[in-house]
């Protein structure tokens, strides 16, 4: 029985009138089951459940000769691939590359959820031993220093691992044995960042403070990919209450002592953060895909330097409820992944109105059947693309020659890219400042009344405080938004709040500019090399609107590929499937990312 409390505060996109965006057409109840990949591994589907497997050979098989004259033409019809009017083994041949199906050997380093499901279906593999070699990765790399340079240390990615873990994974295995792959995710292992509840492991928040909070329920996104057959493996480490990009924790250690979180490219450097082990477990291969949640920047920067794909969802797409908050204004879960097709993937399973989140009623006819159809390699052709040059970094040569060379990549794949000159009003979205200072205490407050186990005894900020359970080089921080009073968090998140007022203002100026430009899509770099640059992460959340970052350019660290830049498309509230498809074909053109050297397959 669920013991949820609909969260008081939603944000500004639920207190402002939703800008009027067009209705993407959504699956009606009763209709066909949503489409796996779209469109090339459905458009020949003969059988009618959005998908090519060995039924559509069968069939296919037993109608070679078939002709427009036949009583079976307009079953096989759309097999005629060559479109000659008669079904012969080139159409049969067409139909199995459509397949999602490899029976050749399966590598888990830098598998995709595609990769995955392939070899699942061919039976060359199955969850439960992906589910184990995930779990094997995790424990010759996680806590072991690795790297052989001066001041390498560990990953420490993972807070906890799932005891039912490999219970999950047999139970997708037993539904693939006896209904095939009901889902793209089915079966796939997921990290999630230590601030979403699971009832199978405790949700710390990074915090030794919380060591035991064993929550009753799943977080409503947990829920979906639960829903979806995915396998919940592992809680990802967060730098604590997923305050800053440093990435450090303090769960499970004893009183005082903190573990930061590294790059798997270099381990000397931090993962960023604030979700660090989400992006360091995704990136060295230790986890199929991992949630992270985002109030400032906290998917895309530890996306950004870690070569990976990173989507932060409009505020309202994605169901906060059972996540440890830190602003509700700004926050919002998404996916980080190591491609495009992984996150759009990932995206089906994590959207839904939830009742316990108002926000999410703004989405409402906004949401695609799936992703997936978005993901078209000439996406870029025919897009306008817009960027400032005040977002660029220009006085860093890496960076700038990625941002060089994206341009031209996406020029020469049809995009105009243009540069706009952004209205004055443009700077004051980009330095409003974050809501985690004055909306953390209201916002943990109930959240510890609607979620906290009775077993944690320190309930408050002031109780946590009184001890050293927690990153006590933070203790200024702690005490200062401990200290935030009920006036000032109205002042501030209320409905006429001036935080609330300006992401409303930041929201139409940014659609304004959108429809003076006729943008599909406003780019800039994410980061730099491990580090920020100026107020670029600030646009999303400063508007609510979606973002998704995708490998750029890296840097070369002695001989092997270190950290990276991502490039960030920023799209119209909703319109991540647009903005996903921009990526994607970026990401085709390019191929930027690579493998972390010091994390391939574990020798046996």
């Amino acid at each position: 029985m669920k013991s949820r409390r609909t969260l008081s505060a939603v944000g500004a996109g639920a207190l402002a009138a939703t800008l009027a965006m067009p209705a993407v057409a959504s699956a009606a109840p009763g209709e066909a089951p949503a489409a796996f990949l779209s469109p090339y591994y459905t458009e020949l589907d003969v059988t009618g459940d959005r998908q090519v497997s060995t039924a559509d050979l069968e069939v296919v098989a037993n109608s070679l000769g078939a002709t427009a004259d036949s009583a079976s033409w307009d079953t096989v019809a759309a097999a005629d691939v060559d479109e000659d009017g008669t079904i012969t083994v080139t159409d049969l041949a067409a139909v199995s590359q459509r397949m999602i199906y490899d029976d050749g050997e399966f590598e888990i380093v830098e598998a995709s959820v595609l990769d995955m499901q392939a070899a699942m279906n061919a039976g060359v593999t199955s969850s439960v031993a992906i589910t184990q070699e995930y779990l094997d990765r995790i424990s010759a790399y996680d806590t072991v220093t690795i790297d052989p340079a001066d001041g390498g240390r560990p990953l420490n990615s993972i807070i906890s691992t799932s005891a039912v873990a490999l219970d999950a994974a047999a139970q997708a295995d037993a539904v693939r044995e006896s209904d095939g792959m009901t889902s793209m995710l089915l079966g796939v292992p997921i990290a999630l960042k230590d601030n979403y509840n699971t009832s199978d492991m405790p949700t710390t928040g990074g915090c030794s403070c919380w060591d035991d909070n064993w929550t009753e329920d799943d977080a409503s996104m947990v829920e979906g990919l639960r829903d979806a057959g995915a396998v919940i493996l592992a809680k990802a480490s967060l730098d604590e209450f997923a305050y800053g990009f440093s990435s450090v924790f303090s769960s499970f250690q004893e009183p005082g002592e903190i573990t930061p979180i590294a790059s798997p490219y270099n381990t000397t450097r931090t993962a960023g953060g604030s979700s660090g082990g989400s992006a360091a477990s995704v990136a060295a291969n230790l986890v199929g895909i991992a949630l992270g949640t985002d109030t400032g920047g906290s998917i895309r920067v530890p996306a950004s330097y870690n070569q990976l794909v990173g989507v932060r969802p409009t505020v309202g797409l994605s169901s906060r409820d059972g996540i440890i908050p830190l602003a509700l204004s700004q926050d919002t879960g998404g996916p980080l992944t190591r491609s495009v097709v992984d996150a759009a993937v990932s995206m089906d399973a994590l959207t839904g109105v939830d009742e316990n989140d108002p926000v999410t009623s703004n989405q409402a006819g906004l949401v695609p059947e799936s992703y997936t159809a978005y993901l078209d390699e000439d996406a870029l052709d025919g897009a306008r693309i817009g960027y400032a040059s005040s977002m660029l970094p220009t006085s860093n040569a890496t960076v700038m020659a990625g941002w060089n060379a994206a341009v031209a990549a996406m020029e020469a794949q049809g995009a105009t890219v243009v540069e706009i000159t952004p209205p004055e009003a443009f700077t004051a979205v980009l330095e409003e400042g974050s809501g985690s200072t004055n909306e953390f205490k209201h916002d943990l407050d109930e959240y510890v009344e609607a979620y906290l186990a009775p077993e944690v005894e320190l309930r408050t900020l002031t109780e946590i405080l009184e001890t050293e359970n927690f990153v006590t080089q933070r203790r200024g921080t702690y005490e200062y938004r401990n200290g935030v009073t009920s006036e000032t968090y109205e002042e501030w998140a209320g409905p006429e709040g001036s935080h609330t007022l300006q992401l409303a203002a930041g929201k139409e100026l940014l659609h304004g500019m959108f429809d003076e430009y006729e943008l599909d899509s406003l780019v800039y770099p994410s980061t730099v090399i491990y580090g920020t640059y100026s107020r670029n992460m600030r646009l999303s959340p400063n508007t609510g609107m979606p973002a998704v970052t995708v490998p750029m350019t890296v840097e070369t660290e002695g001989d092997r590929a270190g950290g990276g830049a991502g490039l960030e498309f920023l799209g119209r509230d909703f319109a991540e499937g647009t903005i996903l498809g921009l990526a994607y074909a970026f990401e085709q053109a390019t191929d930027v990312r690579t493998t972390p050297a010091l994390y391939g397959p574990v020798e046996d």
